[in-house]
């Protein structure tokens, strides 16, 4: 199977000018590594690379050759090279002087060709998937991580504790691939989306005529989970009748099917999880006490998001690199954008994050996300609008294009100012600033002097009508 890493490799030996290409592709985000011809013989199909850019003039076409046979779905990319070399993967030639919209052409070429086709990174069973919200290097997490691996190995049940949103069925997952029980079923039932007198039936299975609508004998999720793990997500909502039926399947390991007599053993390890306080139901009469103590041998409690923002910054690592390898984009973050980030409450969670995280790819696909594209309830640090600057000539221009262009004419308010021009001539620039004070003075009045709601009013940016009261001297009162 072939494996995919996130790095450029260049074959070249050490100059000057090749230091100065990996800088300009350092400052754009890649990882580089510099190699010389002779360990291209080590390369095989099975490894592939975000591009190889090869010196052709320390390589002879024969060799070149090659190594499209060898690696064919390796994006390479030629230094000093010919026109006519470029076939097949050998996607284009990098020419000096190295500049940023060349190299950055380069490599879309390059994501372009690696995605048709997708390589399939082998997984093993008996190794931690470090799904979203298991990535970070904070106390709260690195924790979650070692009682997974404490606990994996026996059969004891595992009570999952933290808020929606954390990843507790990420957590019950590592448990059952690192578990002697890998190679068997892992089988989630949400407690709480089932209707109350249909659990019975999704977990312990019915017979035929059992009740209406039941056309045939049907397994539970017990008997489908057999051999392997069982995970019940918000164990909380599960209804009192049903948690005396669950306590004694984990007591004796035998159950019976709904409308059945025949008794049946049950191998499952069982691993829940709830976002609700389980102590406070029990003293509510909501849970059942010795349901609790006989789910609650291992506690693992994930800590939220809120408590770990140091792991925001590998949590979009992570979520970024997820969506693109799904073939849907890549966006980065400026160091801006993360520390606002950081400074959000995450009531979501990881989900949350998770979320947003999809929302930007789809708004900048390829893109750099700065703190002015986050959304608004994500901006924590306030930076000023950038504005592209246009000179007085530009701006004529465009007037003068406006004017005798097929476009309706856009409509002013009435104004105290003269419909006609006086025989003695105006001074424009004037006439327009009056104009201008006038109307964001208007504006302040009608918002209450709230600046962001007079900009919309106005139809310009925030930014903008603080730049043009200062000009002017205003004040929001």
């Amino acid at each position: 199977m072939m494996q995919i890493e996130q790095r450029i490799l260049i074959v070249a030996s050490p100059s000057e000018r090749i230091t100065r290409l990996c800088c300009i592709f350092e400052f754009l985000g890649e990882q580089c590594e510099l190699i010389a011809s002779e360990k291209l013989s080590s390369l095989t199909e099975h490894t592939r690379f975000r591009a190889l850019v090869v010196a052709n003039k320390q390589m002879s076409l024969d060799t070149l050759k090659s190594l499209q046979k060898t690696i064919p779905w390796q994006p390479i990319l030629l230094l000093d090279g010919e026109d006519e070399l470029v076939s097949a993967n050998v996607l284009g030639n990098i020419d000096e002087p190295f500049n940023y919209p060349q190299l950055t052409e380069l490599l879309h070429f390059c994501q372009v060709y690696g995605q048709a086709k997708k390589p399939q990174v082998p997984t093993s069973v008996n190794q931690t998937k470090l799904f979203r919200s298991l990535v970070g290097r904070s106390d709260g997490i690195a924790h979650v991580r070692h009682l997974i691996n404490q606990v994996a190995s026996s059969d004891a049940t595992v009570l999952i504790l933290g808020q929606s949103g954390t990843g507790n069925e990420v957590v019950a997952r590592n448990i059952h691939y690192l578990s002697e029980r890998s190679d068997g079923p892992f089988i989630p039932v949400n407690c709480g989306a089932i209707p109350a007198e249909l659990l019975e039936s999704e977990l312990f299975g019915h017979e035929k005529g059992s009740f209406t609508g039941a056309i045939s004998s049907r397994k539970g999720r017990f008997e489908l989970a057999e051999g392997g793990t069982l995970f019940l997500d918000e164990i909380g909502d599960m209804p009192m009748q049903m948690q005396v039926k669950l306590l004694r399947v984990l007591q004796e390991k035998v159950f019976e099917r709904v409308g059945g007599s025949k008794t049946i053993s049950t191998n499952v390890r069982v691993v829940a999880a709830t976002h609700r306080n389980l102590e406070s139901m029990i003293v509510e009469n909501e849970f059942r006490e010795d349901l609790y103590y006989r789910l609650n041998v291992f506690p693992i409690e994930m800590p939220a998001l809120s408590e770990r923002r140091d792991d925001v910054p590998l949590l979009l690592q992570e979520l970024v690199s997820r969506v693109f390898n799904e073939g849907r984009g890549k966006v980065r973050f400026t160091q801006r954008a993360i520390e606002s980030l950081k400074e959000h409450n995450w009531s979501g969670n990881v989900r949350e994050l998770s979320n947003l995280v999809e929302r930007l790819t789809i708004l900048f696909p390829g893109g750099l996300v700065d703190v002015n594209d986050l959304p608004n309830k994500y901006r924590y640090i306030d930076v000023p609008e950038y504005s592209v600057e246009i000179d007085e000539e530009q701006l004529e221009r465009d007037a003068l294009a406006s004017i005798f262009s097929d476009e309706e004419p856009v409509e002013l308010p009435e104004t105290r100012f003269p419909s006609e021009l006086p025989p003695e001539g105006v001074n424009l620039k004037d006439l327009l600033a009056e104009l201008e004070i006038d109307m964001i003075r208007q504006a302040l009045e009608q918002q209450d002097s709230v600046v962001a709601r007079a900009a919309e009013m106005l139809g310009i940016r925030r930014t903008t009508l603080v730049e043009k009261m200062r000009k002017y001297g205003m004040s929001k009162d």
